[in-house]
């Protein structure tokens, strides 16, 4: 067979080199544009699971590799004049020009061609073969002829960074932020050699323009760096190869073949340099295809296998790059936060590494954050005033609880821990179900299970302000007498036997209530047995367009009034918090998003227009809520459509929240239409509670599918929320 490879990068010849190995007969051409000694970058990084897998690929090489490779095991972070160190993070680097020099020699002596200063400009040109394979760089020149076959797509990043390199030999993966006149810079430093390090510098692109930078030459931005991290590098310089200003490209191909030619390596994907996994998914992909074209006779078959295996673990690490590079984007979200919480923050911001992992290859560090997450709360505590039971201080103890069991106080409320439990609405009677927005036996035992299971806060599900508010006639409501009657029992027997704090949540469905399913069934069939305790016959028919663009100001000032009755209510009934629902399309979320408001009057046209009417309610339920009281809006971070309303909308509502009282926010997402559902999995909505708890400097809750205490440690300790819906099993 003959072979040819252009690029003579890590990918092209590594899998050059294994299918040499496997079979000597082989015709094999690895063509080079660069000059055999020339290469760009500094040091190049692996983890011990990469290195597996070299040891299994080609031991000779693994070997002579491993000989000189540079290894430590701890992540060092430099803010605010504080360095934390984190541990047990087993990482080897070697030089770039070193590791080529390496492959090469091996290519050499297993007899493979390999042909420098060769620059390929037309694909055609390149004569006869079985299988070319394209390892040429971002800048393929075979993907870009067969453009619209592999189907690429390159999406610059919102950053600008440098690849330069310092004489100063570190002994950790380091990074450090910097702030001056022009704003903040961060660096991602690391060891290359024994004798110097990788040092790129990054900022965002207005940082970029205030410095000058966009004009600046390669000595001028060095000078620049030099003088800005003077005190990181103490009397070590930096050094330059060929080093400009760049904004990170992401490269994602749908097809990685194409008849008899296949990509691998940066020709075909690219992941963010902050998680270090360019050059390991390279060498990777390389022995997959090598592996491949070993096992099956025919090329298709081949081309199709190595496709198949790579592309879903790519997608994988693509997926953490992205997190971790929008958070290197969007960094100065977290300058607020402590050094201790910053840290943790940077160290779990791909999703890939969580508080469990991070105990487990530093209990000292593992302990060091929980240490300073319960002193922070129990300095809150004493700052707030303790009221009676409140827990006793956690400073001085010799052992630290983990984030989760830290106290919490929302004005004169404690709740022992950050987890909360929502009782979500069911009957265990389905011949005779709840009526009259009633409780039944079922959920009172549903309630108080959960507020004897250890959790803080036990959150009613939605309970309606009026009946024509409910979402089916078996929703509970809190707007008759017997409705408070029935609260109160449960309230009062919980208070006197459990810790657990309790919330009441009050909505209004509006448009997704009973009696507008027949509307709904307008939009799109419902599907079967979705409703089977409702008669179709009995529900009134109203436009869906018609709401809430029909509600007039006399239909206005009622329902807000149903909002103070109710909360008039759930106070006398004892509930210690109270929360307004504002999100999933019930009616007062309806005017938050242009998907469901298309009034033209003073409710509608503009975001300000929007939170008009869902203010004016709250800010009446909020004068009749007692003051030493806490009280909680869940609102819809995202629509999740093109054209519904934007995250940016959300943190500016949450803002706005604040500032009329709100002191926490339940972040939620989509089911403002049908169409509008975001893509569920656990944790998608910790990214939105962490945005807007850090962009609108307020207290969120957080749900998402989370089923462990790892990854409720994990968001909390992070600063992504303050309290966490853990998943709980329905017992009945």
């Amino acid at each position: 067979m003959k072979i040819t490879i252009l690029g003579a990068g890590p990918a092209g010849l590594y899998c050059g080199l294994l299918m040499k190995k496997a079979y000597p007969t082989y015709d094999i051409t690895i063509l080079e544009r660069n000059p055999r000694d020339v290469t760009y970058g500094w040091g190049v990084v692996f983890s011990d699971r990469t290195l597996a897998s070299f040891q299994r690929a080609d031991y000779k090489t693994y070997e002579e590799i491993s000989g000189h490779f540079v290894i430590w095991d701890a992540i060092d972070v430099h803010y605010r004049d504080a360095t934390i160190r984190c541990g047990g993070h087993i990482i080897a680097s070697i030089g770039r020009k070193q590791l080529l020099n390496i492959l090469q020699r091996r290519c050499a002596e297993l007899g493979i061609t390999l042909k420098f200063n060769h620059e390929v400009h037309d694909v055609a040109n390149l004569g006869d073969y079985d299988v070319l394979i394209a390892a040429d760089g971002i800048n393929s020149v075979v993907r870009k002829t067969y453009a619209s076959f592999l189907k690429p797509e390159i999406t610059p990043g919102k950053a600008k960074y440098i690849w330069l390199g310092t004489t100063k030999v570190l002994d950790a993966f380091t990074f450090i932020f910097r702030e001056n006149e022009h704003g903040l810079f961060q660096v991602h430093a690391y060891p290359s050699s024994g004798t110097t390090s990788t040092f790129i510098v990054e900022c965002d692109e207005q940082t970029w323009l205030h410095a000058g930078l966009d004009t600046a030459n390669e000595a001028t931005s060095i000078a620049y760096c030099e003088q800005l991290f003077a005190g990181d590098l103490g009397d070590a310089g930096i050094i330059s190869n060929n080093s400009k200003w760049i904004s990170f490209p992401t490269l994602k191909t749908e097809n990685w073949h194409h008849n008899n030619i296949v990509l691998l390596g940066d020709a075909i994907h690219t992941a963010h340099f902050s998680i270090g996994s360019g050059t390991k998914l390279a060498m990777e992909d390389a022995i997959a295809l090598a592996s491949a074209l070993e096992q099956h006779s025919n090329i298709e078959a081949a081309l199709n296998a190595y496709e198949i295996e790579r592309k879903p673990v790519v997608e994988i690490f693509q997926k953490a790059a992205q997190e971790s590079q929008t958070y290197f984007e969007t960094i100065k979200r977290y300058l607020n936060l402590d050094p201790m919480q910053f840290t943790f923050q940077l160290l779990t911001r791909s999703g890939r590494i969580s508080y469990d992992d991070l105990r487990l290859r530093d209990p000292r560090y593992g302990d060091s954050v929980d240490r300073w997450y319960a002193q922070k709360a129990s300095a809150e505590l004493q700052t707030i005033g303790q009221p009676e039971h409140t827990p006793a201080p956690i400073i001085g103890q010799r052992i630290a609880p983990p984030p989760l069991f830290a106290p919490l106080q929302f004005r004169s409320l404690t709740l022992s821990n950050r987890v909360i439990a929502v009782a979500d609405e069911y009957s265990d009677n389905t011949e005779h179900p709840s009526q009259d927005s009633q409780i039944d036996t079922g959920y009172k035992k549903y309630f108080t299970h959960l507020a004897f299971s250890g959790v803080g806060l036990v959150k009613s599900s939605f309970t309606a302000v009026s009946s024509d508010g409910r979402i089916t006639p078996h929703t509970h409501g809190l707007y008759e007498i017997c409705h408070a009657e029935e609260w109160q029992r449960i309230v009062e027997m919980v208070h006197a036997h459990s810790s657990a704090k309790l919330a009441i949540q009050l909505g209004h469905a509006g448009r997704r209530g009973a009696t507008r399913l027949r509307d709904r069934a307008l939009d799109r069939p419902l599907r079967e047995g979705a409703w089977p305790l409702l008669s179709a016959s009995s529900i009134p028919y109203t436009p869906v367009s018609q709401i809430p663009k029909e509600m007039d100001k006399d239909d206005l000032e009622r329902v807000c009034d149903d909002f103070v009755r109710a909360t008039r209510m759930a106070d006398e009934v004892g509930f210690d918090l109270l929360q307004l629902h504002y999100a999933h399309g019930y009616l007062l979320a309806s005017f938050l998003s242009p998907l469901t408001n298309q009034r033209t009057d003073e409710y509608g046209g503009t975001l300000e227009q929007w939170m008009r009417f869902p203010l004016a309610v709250f800010d009446a339920v909020r004068a009749v809520w007692p003051t030493h009281k806490p009280i909680s809006v869940a609102i819809s971070a995202t629509d999740c459509v093109p054209e519904g309303s934007s995250v940016d909308d959300a943190v500016v509502l949450a803002r706005t929240l604040k500032a009329h009282g709100c002191d926490i926010i339940e972040v939620l997402a989509g089911q403002t239409t049908l169409e509008g559902e975001p893509p569920y999995g656990r944790g998608f909505l910790t990214p939105l509670s962490d945005l807007i708890r850090n962009e609108a400097s307020i207290s969120t809750i957080v749900g998402g599918y989370l089923t462990t205490t790892n990854e409720i440690n994990t968001i909390l300790a992070a600063g992504r929320a303050d309290l966490c819906i853990l998943e709980q099993p329905i017992v009945r």
